[in-house]
């Protein structure tokens, strides 16, 4: 028998070369329910990664940069979840962000505001293209380190990921309470942000921490100012 992933000859059951199982079991109610639990398994599953992320991110990703790789939640799967969890919070509760008010019919008809409407019905995705621009920064500032773009990028999928839980967390108490708590939120998860970004380049240096909230803010003002550029620049091209 030839494997139907790679075609190599199979004598057991699975793979010698890919490890793909000679017979695959029938996806059912047991099986979802595995996958649910793999996900949510405590050790290498997500909720170890949020423990270890809480409680000592810098050293947890360098190790996941450097070391091993299987300890914590893949860095992509995990902001998208993270995101996921976000967006739905905000929907279920019908919490709307108040990052930006604009007033009047003709100022909400405009390019950029549109945009940033856009954003705050989608800030768990806007804040994966927020990275970017964080993550350039944050080269910029560190550039004495040995991370390249992708590596800080990663690192900032892990860290940002902890944001949108933060942010998760407080819609849920202002969902329950009533009180406008995003604020608050808000001030949480950059200063997690701040600090996890500080601990991966180096806890025992304040300046660090400094320039990782510099970056962090850098980042979020740079992508503001690109997002409201190209929302003048649509409205200008389409007047003309």
């Amino acid at each position: 028998m030839n494997c139907k992933n790679c075609n190599a000859e199979v004598n057991s059951k699975f793979c010698p070369d890919c490890g793909q199982p000679v017979s695959l079991k029938r996806i059912n109610g047991h099986y979802i329910v595995h996958e649910i639990e793999h996900v949510l398994h405590f050790e290498r599953g997500i909720l170890y990664t949020v423990k270890e992320l809480v409680t000592n991110p810098g050293e947890n990703i360098q190790k996941y940069l450097s070391e091993n790789r299987s300890r914590l939640v893949k860095p992509i799967i995990f902001i998208i979840i993270t995101s996921l969890i976000y967006s739905i919070s905000i929907s279920f509760f019908h919490i709307e962000d108040q990052y930006v008010k604009f007033e009047g019919e003709e100022v909400r008809s405009t390019t950029p505001v549109k945009i940033f409407k856009w954003i705050q019905e989608h800030y768990g995705y806007a804040n994966i293209i927020m990275g970017i621009f964080i993550t350039f920064w944050l080269k910029l500032f560190f550039r004495k380190f040995r991370y390249n773009i992708f590596e800080i990028l990663v690192s900032l999928c892990f860290i940002m990921g902890i944001g949108m839980l933060i942010f998760s967390f407080f819609s849920l108490l202002q969902g329950l309470t009533k009180m406008n708590l995003m604020n608050i939120g808000g001030l949480a998860g950059i200063t997690y942000c701040s600090w996890a970004i500080g601990q991966f380049f180096g806890k025992d240096r304040i300046i660090n921490y400094l320039k990782a909230f510099l970056a962090y803010i850098l980042g979020m003002a740079t992508f503001a100012f690109l997002a409201i550029s190209l929302g003048i620049v649509i409205d200008f091209a389409m007047k003309h």
